[in-house]
């Protein structure tokens, strides 16, 4: 059976909708409809996540006190009882029809697959859609198993490592621990990632990225040989295989330079966090 694990931060507006699309109608007898093992890690909640997840039927709640996301996935993976296993983001619409296409991706030398990422910048004001008009487009998310929300791993993919360490980028961790032939986008299925609706509220994801992505670089405890370089070029060559970005381009430099300065900062004082201004059902627009 497979497993999903959900770690939950205040996703009272979200998380309905995530478990409704995964659940499904339980008279589907469609291929890829069949039971989940399920698992809601409530972690540090001020609102009524925990019981929106307990409204729904065949889901397991876990309900932690401390937030944190690598402390809620460690719970979750603890409690679930097959393979292989999603690791989900509350946001994030999936059908069991699509982590049974996750799942399927899994064979021969694939140990992780994701689904195709899909920006939605409805609603957002032109700063933000100018950075993701970038952003979307960098070569980096064409092998990569982080900014998609929903990550599946084989049982010899989990067993690469015990726990998920107390990183701020775990998906990057995760990304980390596999080999390009080893990791599998499938195109079929479609991760559509809410983008910060408010100016601010990217500025403040992109200094905890860069602050995640630093501390897992410089971490001594995980295995992080596999990590990718960073590649501060790489939104010019975008530029130059999409002249028209060159206005937008001027704000994903200033937004990423500041954002840059700001993480190093603050160095050692950026938490794991989630964008606020996501956690809302968004309209739908997307690149």
């Amino acid at each position: 059976m497979t497993s999903v694990v959900i770690a939950a931060h205040d996703e009272e507006g979200v998380l309905g909708q995530c478990l409704d699309t995964l659940i499904g109608d339980r008279t589907d007898s469609s291929p890829g409809s069949g039971a989940l093992d399920i698992t809601v890690v409530a972690n540090g909640c001020r609102d009524r996540t925990a019981q929106v997840a307990r409204s729904r039927d065949r889901v397991r709640v876990i309900d932690l006190p401390a937030s944190g996301k690598t402390g809620a996935l460690n719970a979750g993976d603890a409690v679930a009882v097959g393979f292989p296993r999603l690791y989900l983001d509350a946001d994030i619409n999936l059908s069991a029809a699509d982590v049974a296409l996750l799942a399927g991706a899994l064979r021969g030398a694939v140990l992780a697959s994701a689904p195709r990422r899909v920006l939605n910048t409805a609603g957002c004001p032109w700063p933000v859609r100018c950075y993701f008009a970038v952003s979307a487009r960098l070569p980096v998310f064409v092998d990569s198993l982080f900014g998609r929300g929903a990550v599946m791993l084989s049982e010899q993919a989990r067993s690469r490592f015990e726990r998920f360490p107390s990183l701020i980028a775990d998906d990057l961790f995760l990304d980390a621990l596999f080999e390009a032939d080893e990791k599998r986008e499938v195109p079929s299925v479609v991760s559509v990632v809410s983008t910060p609706r408010t100016t601010p509220a990217l500025v403040q994801r992109l200094i905890r990225v860069r602050a995640g992505n630093s501390e897992l670089r410089s971490s001594q405890g995980a295995k992080t040989g596999g990590v990718r370089p960073s590649d501060r070029w790489a939104w010019l060559r975008v530029v130059g295989q999409n002249p028209y970005l060159a206005p937008a381009s001027l704000v994903y430099i200033a937004l990423t330079g500041y954002a840059e300065v700001r993480s190093r900062l603050t160095s050692g004082n950026v938490a794991w966090g989630q964008d606020e201004s996501t956690r809302t059902a968004a309209p739908e627009q997307t690149l």
